[in-house]
């Protein structure tokens, strides 16, 4: 994955990418919301990455808030659950870039709903100038459709904006036959194959996110948000991952 330039130093194993986290991993130790401290973590690895010349995009989840599907079960309308959800991830969102923004990394908030008090409205173009001015693009709010999750939108933004990647963090260092932190005879797998994550139901991104990515021939890369440093080091082409691909 990796590469050397004549300089010597070796170069980022991609120069684009889109990174997708749940809404959940910014809840740190607690049950719900945010957590200032682990947000802040999370921002200082996306620096970390951002300074080895690296595009960002980032998509969060808004299951640390509220989750369009478990409102939806519980009596809710389906839609305005969903659209429930896709306010959380804007919230989400924002504290992001302020962390980003605190570390010293130029950010912009972009949402498939407009809000333009708090936010920019999604327009290509727009956001893929702000990468090409190396400023960290975090897409919320969704595909902008209920019945759709933030690991399609994640998809769908990753597409349009030619990432060479989708980097999933996760709270293990790759995709696993079983939930290793309920079986620990789990089996990792170093690569699996698109096909493979549909047909034995594993669990990385859902049917349509990995569906998108398949037909777009997008790379999966799912690894540890907890590994100090992971992000960065698989970029440098070593660490602990799984490529999920054709």
């Amino acid at each position: 994955m990796d590469e050397t330039t004549d300089a010597g130093p070796t170069a980022p194993a991609y120069r684009r990418v889109l990174l997708k986290i749940s809404g959940e991993a910014l809840m740190g130790p607690q049950g719900y919301g945010l957590h200032p401290p682990t947000v802040a973590r999370i921002a200082g690895e996306v620096k970390s990455v951002h300074e080895l010349g690296v595009e960002i995009c980032m998509v969060i989840g808004g299951g640390n808030i509220f989750r369009g599907l478990q409102g939806s079960a519980q009596g809710m309308e389906r839609t305005t659950a969903d659209y429930m959800g896709m306010l959380a991830t804007v919230m989400n969102a924002l504290a992001m870039q302020s962390a980003l923004e605190t570390a010293g990394v130029y950010t912009r908030v972009i949402s498939a709903i407009p809000m333009d008090q708090i936010c920019e409205p999604y327009i290509r173009r727009r956001a893929v100038r702000h990468l090409e001015k190396k400023r960290v693009c975090i897409f919320a709010a969704g595909t902008g459709n209920p019945y759709f999750t933030t690991d399609t939108a994640a998809t769908l933004r990753a597409s349009e904006m030619t990432c060479e990647a989708i980097f999933k963090g996760t709270r293990v260092d790759g995709v696993y036959d079983r939930d290793p932190l309920e079986d620990t005879s789990a089996r990792r797998y170093e690569a699996v194959s698109y096909d493979e994550v549909l047909t034995k139901n594993l669990k990385v991104m859902d049917a349509s996110a990995i569906a998108l990515a398949r037909d777009n021939g997008l790379p999966i890369i799912v690894f540890s948000l907890d590994e100090p440093g992971g992000f960065r080091g698989i970029l440098a082409g070593r660490g602990r991952f799984t490529r999920v691909h054709g």
